[in-house]
């Protein structure tokens, strides 16, 4: 297979957050399968290729991966005679991308997203992975309610949680914890509402890693549905919907599941899809394919034409021009 270079714009910093820890999480497995590097190109870093040089070197048996959602169109254009894939976190940017770069994404909803809006590019879904230490290890919890303010709406941390410090145990969470697990499975109740976040972005929620994550260490969980949330959350079956009309319903809801004493979480069977043997073995397939796809493209005639807002107009003029000839006739 050809060698992959991961492009992100720095390895830490401000350029921090959980797109870029999952993205370096997938260069790791890529690295089970072929040769991978990490590529920086805003910020350089030590022992690390940054782009400007990489280009400079022969690059016809290599594949460049480039994922940071707000770049993608500027840099798609910028290595447009390379071999490219988009690794598709959120969506919603507002960037559209020729046929000839495939894209993975992290989630089926950004799948159904490009699936409309790339209609002939090749497209494969590669969910993040759960790491195998996000289990439950059965051990007393002593939190009743835990909440990272990091993506939280204003109605969770300024009505909600406030509600619930009244009647139990909250703790809030607002710096970086080295173990999410050993909290996770402290934790009896898991509270994440991004929608207001993602919302104030314009674009969405690519996977939801935290709710998953505590779901696997048996948390019940209280969660918006926005986004790649909707991949795996099934409110009233594996999980609660927060933000549910009132303040006075949620602090219920959220009652009545600490008296109950039940432990949330997913099947292990649920779970297999995001572990790291599935995802291995997912990727094995997607590049494969992506390679024979770069090997053939230089022989291939025109593509097909693209669906673009031109084309779409002439589509709905046509069918408007068909009816009035049916009507006529």
């Amino acid at each position: 297979m050809r060698k992959l270079y991961f492009l992100v714009p720095g390895l830490g910093g401000k350029f921090s957050c959980g797109g870029l820890w999952a993205e370096l999480k997938t260069l790791k497995l890529a690295q089970q399968l072929c040769p991978a590097e990490v590529v920086t190109y805003k910020q350089r870093e030590p022992d690390t290729l940054f782009l400007n040089d990489l280009l400079t070197q022969p690059l016809e048996q290599a594949i460049l991966v480039i994922s940071w959602g707000f770049d993608v169109g500027q840099l798609a254009q910028q290595l447009k005679d390379y071999n490219v894939i988009y690794h598709a976190h959120s969506s919603g940017y507002g960037f559209n991308l020729p046929a000839r770069v495939p894209i993975i994404t992290v989630s089926r909803n950004t799948l159904g997203y490009w699936g409309q809006r790339s209609p002939h590019s090749l497209l494969y879904y590669l969910p993040n992975q759960i790491s195998d230490n996000f289990q439950n290890l059965h051990l007393d919890r002593d939190i009743d309610v835990l909440v990272q303010t990091r993506k939280s709406s204003t109605y969770l941390l300024q009505e909600l949680i406030p509600a619930l410090q009244q009647v139990c145990n909250v703790i809030v969470v607002d710096s970086h914890v080295e173990d999410l697990s050993k909290l996770f499975n402290r934790a009896k109740v898991y509270l994440y509402d991004s929608a207001e976040y993602w919302a104030q972005q314009k674009v969405s929620e690519g996977f939801g890693l935290q709710p998953m994550e505590a779901m696997a260490c048996g948390c019940q969980v209280f969660s918006s549905i926005n986004g790649g949330l909707s991949d795996y959350l099934d409110p009233g079956f594996n999980c609660h919907k927060i933000a549910g009309y009132s303040l006075t319903f949620d602090v219920q809801r959220i009652q009545q599941v600490l008296q109950s004493g039940q432990v949330g979480g997913l099947p292990e069977s649920v779970l297999a899809e995001y572990r790291t043997e599935n995802i291995l073995q997912r990727l094995r397939v997607i590049l494969t394919e992506i390679n024979e796809f770069f090997d053939s493209q230089p022989h291939q005639q025109v593509g097909i034409m693209p669906l673009t807002q031109r084309r779409i107009m002439q589509l709905r003029l046509q069918a408007i021009w068909r009816k009035f000839i049916y009507k006529v006739s």
